[in-house]
């Protein structure tokens, strides 16, 4: 009998966990950082590795960029955070995720010709 009340909890939970993902996500939604580029003006979770990062404080907006699989200034793509958001990460973020594989979601743009999604919150941003 507790074997079966444990399988409909755990079949439960599961379900609901399902329940919480958006539903308009699909596979094609994630992209390598390299390919992000082709994907100006779209909604995009953009991932690769972050192996180089900069908290740039003394720069107008004070930004920090977290830059994927290239480092500056041969980054292929960036994530930026501004001053105002930065107070939304617990720890600083060019700390917490350089050379972590994260994937970051947003409006892809561009910046002097390299992709960029602009970060708000850490709920933008999933690591594996």
């Amino acid at each position: 009998m507790n074997k079966v009340k444990k399988f409909d909890y755990l079949t439960v939970v599961v379900f609901l966990c399902l329940l919480t993902l958006p539903l308009s996500t699909s596979a094609q939604d994630f992209i390598r950082a390299k390919e992000a580029i082709h994907y100006v003006g779209q909604n995009k979770i953009v991932c690769g590795k972050i192996v180089s990062a900069k908290y740039a404080r003394r720069s107008r907006g004070s930004p920090t960029f977290l830059n994927f699989d290239k480092a500056y200034p041969n980054h292929i793509f960036t994530a930026v955070i501004w001053i105002d958001d930065r107070a939304n990460f617990a720890r600083p973020p060019e700390i917490a995720y350089l050379y972590q594989e994260i994937c970051v979601s947003g409006k892809i743009q561009t910046y002097k010709g390299r992709a960029q999604i602009f970060l708000a919150s850490p709920n933008q941003v999933m690591t594996k």
